[in-house]
């Protein structure tokens, strides 16, 4: 998927992936996606209901050699 930003979580516990995802989805354009990259796997279930209470949507979660991506396209102003 192609996004416009990408954020390094990597490393980054529970809450402060999600802390730092809505920081930086404030600086971005309505409809541009951040590909959001972590190794923490409360990240599967955090961000989805992260957009569901902000309204920014969720495109998908990948998974794959201990790395999580997650993509959110920003469509709250």
């Amino acid at each position: 998927m192609k996004a416009d930003a990408t954020l390094d979580c990597v490393g980054l516990y529970c809450p402060m992936p999600i802390v730092k995802t809505a920081q930086k989805i404030k600086e971005m354009k309505t409809g541009e996606i951040l590909e959001v990259l972590a190794d923490d796997k409360g990240i599967k279930r955090d961000l989805p209901a992260w957009c569901q209470t902000t309204g920014n949507e969720c495109l998908g979660i990948e998974e794959g050699g201990g790395e999580i991506k997650a993509y959110v396209r920003k469509t709250q102003k």
